[in-house]
């Protein structure tokens, strides 16, 4: 009540605010009028808003623009491969005040521990990052992973502050079937928010998921999906990813109409990118410049955000509201000059945050000694085999068709038809299988590249044309306890240490980014014509994503949920 008190008394003006940003103009997200006025806070509440306040501590605003806090409703803290508190550090300056992170990546190595490590992470940091509890670990019953986890498993996890409710349900056809497991799931989180994952899903089937009380979707990729979902009841997230960049396509929906249903998410954003493009104000800038009217792109990246997860203290600059302010020096460009979260500057509040809780899951990558014959593939009878199609810039792959070169009794990667192996070595220790097949798109004419990125089980991945290469790099990645690496079939040429669950690592954005630059310079040296080549082999053992894709068990067809023989 003595809380209350002060809040009442600082936003009446009978008491002098804690602090007060003087002489801003603030976006009014209802019209897009920009109102001048002073901010009053009251510890991490705005208690006063387009009127004069004193202040025991005033921030000048100098006429700058003053907009919510940013809200990114989906991402896995995961991909941007540093350890969540220097992610904070990365994107807090950047006018993200909250991110809802589903850790399904470190779930699936470490089952509940890595969830609790990430909710503990949370608890730490300035930035308020809410936690989706993963409910596909494993993702498919058609790979390994390092962990199973069922809903007795997450509800203790519910009690944690930071936990929100149950992350993306990427098994539609398993909600469809009515698999018992994930029906358990989503009745023990019908109260809270469920995130949807259903990519090209519609009609009927788009109806049975919505009725299972999935509220969200960021998974749509063309304009006329999206609104089909809008009108089915689902919140959908527009995604600007590293590999899934959806906001050219989707942008031109957002308007008065539609801006309260849509909201911006990152999902996978690597740090290359947050370097040199942004994050959220990545996204605001860019639906601008593509036309959409400013008021409402920044009502999509807060308000929309926020209300879709529960969240009704942000998102909106008005008292009684969370104070997570970001001062513009240019609404269109979104160019930001000064953040307040949780009622303080950014440089205070990230001083004044505890340390985090000690780093997890090292020597998660238990592989064995691979050998250049490890990687052979016997030549079947038929005369061509199935080939994944990656398609740049895309998490979806194509179904194609291929004949490598026979030589021995074995199939041969054939770079001169830009035909490279790909194989997926379980890294948990479980059984060592290893799917091997082919993949088309990597541009490769020597070399390999490995990683312990695999989503959503992140075992070993290595796509090459030479097995001694392959082998080379998933052995230097198994001694590295995870990371990227790039090799010739003679020695390593680039790589990064990823020692937290084969997926993080504890070095700064700046090591990392630098880290990363070299890898991309030594994939092209190799002939590799992506610009991201890691966040496309990441993908490659997706099988929840449309269309081939390629486990520790072999090849899958997605569209027909189910192994296919090479």
């Amino acid at each position: 009540m003595r809380d209350l008190a002060r809040r009442i008394a600082q936003g009446s003006g009978a008491e002098p605010a804690d602090l007060v940003i003087r002489d801003v103009r603030l976006l009014d997200l209802v019209t897009g009028a920009l109102l001048p006025g002073d901010v009053a806070i009251c510890g991490a509440t705005i208690v006063g808003t387009l009127e004069r306040y004193e202040g025991r501590r005033v921030i000048e605003g100098r006429g700058r623009i003053a907009v919510p806090g940013f809200v990114d409703t989906h991402l896995h803290v995961e991909s941007s491969l540093v350890h969540p508190l220097e992610l904070e550090r990365c994107v807090l300056p950047r006018g993200v005040t909250t991110m809802v992170c589903d850790p399904h990546e470190i779930a699936n190595v470490l089952g509940a521990e890595g969830i609790r490590w990430v909710l503990d992470c949370a608890a730490a940091m300035a930035l308020d990052l809410r936690v989706q509890l993963s409910s596909c670990v494993p993702a498919t019953a058609f790979e390994t992973a390092g962990a199973r986890l069922e809903v007795e498993d997450l509800l203790p996890l519910l009690v944690h502050p930071k936990a929100l409710g149950l992350a993306e349900v990427m098994n539609f056809p398993g909600v469809l079937a009515r698999d018992p497991g994930l029906l358990a799931k989503l009745d023990a989180f019908a109260d809270r928010p469920i995130d949807g994952h259903c990519p090209l899903l519609s009609g009927e089937g788009l109806c049975g998921y919505a009725a299972a009380g999935i509220r969200t979707e960021h998974e749509a990729t063309r304009p006329e999906e999206a609104l089909e979902k809008l009108r089915k009841g689902l919140q959908v997230l527009i995604r600007e990813g590293s590999v899934s960049k959806d906001l050219a396509a989707l942008s031109p929906l957002i308007s008065a109409d539609t801006s309260p249903f849509l909201a911006f998410c990152t999902d996978d954003r690597n740090p290359l990118d947050i370097e040199e493009e942004g994050h959220l104000d990545h996204l605001v800038r860019e639906a601008i410049r593509k036309g959409a009217p400013p008021h409402h792109v920044y009502r999509v990246a807060s308000w929309s955000g926020a209300r879709t997860f529960g969240l009704e203290d942000r998102g909106f600059l008005a008292p009684g509201r969370r104070a997570d302010i970001v001062l513009l020096d240019d609404l269109e460009a979104c160019a930001v000059s000064e953040v307040i979260v949780g009622g303080r500057p950014v440089e205070e509040a990230l001083a004044a945050r505890p340390p985090g809780p000690a780093p997890v899951g090292r020597a998660s990558v238990r592989v064995r000694r691979l050998e250049p014959r490890d990687f052979a593939i016997p030549a079947p009878a038929t005369t061509s085999v199935p080939v994944i199609g990656v398609i740049p810039g895309k998490i979806l792959t194509e179904k194609l068709e291929a004949a490598p070169p026979r030589r021995d009794g074995l199939l041969h990667a054939d770079p001169a038809a830009d035909l490279a192996k790909v194989a997926v070595i379980e890294r948990h220790g479980k059984n060592g299988n290893i799917g091997k097949g082919f993949v088309r798109g990597f541009g490769l004419a020597r070399g390999a590249i490995a990683s312990s990125v695999g989503h959503d089980s992140h075992n070993l991945t290595v796509v090459g044309v030479e097995d001694a290469a392959m082998a080379l790099a998933a052995n230097r990645v198994a001694e590295l306890e995870g990371g990227f690496v790039v090799a010739t079939a003679e020695r390593v040429l680039a790589e990064l240490a990823l020692p937290i669950a084969g997926l993080l690592t504890d070095r700064p954005l700046a090591e990392v980014t630098a880290a990363l630059r070299a890898l991309r310079t030594a994939a092209r040296s190799l002939g590799c014509t992506l610009p991201e080549p890691f966040l496309q082999v990441a993908f490659l053992p997706l099988p929840v994503i449309p269309h081939l894709k390629i486990t520790d068990l072999g090849l899958f067809d997605v569209d027909r949920f189910e192994l296919v023989r090479l």
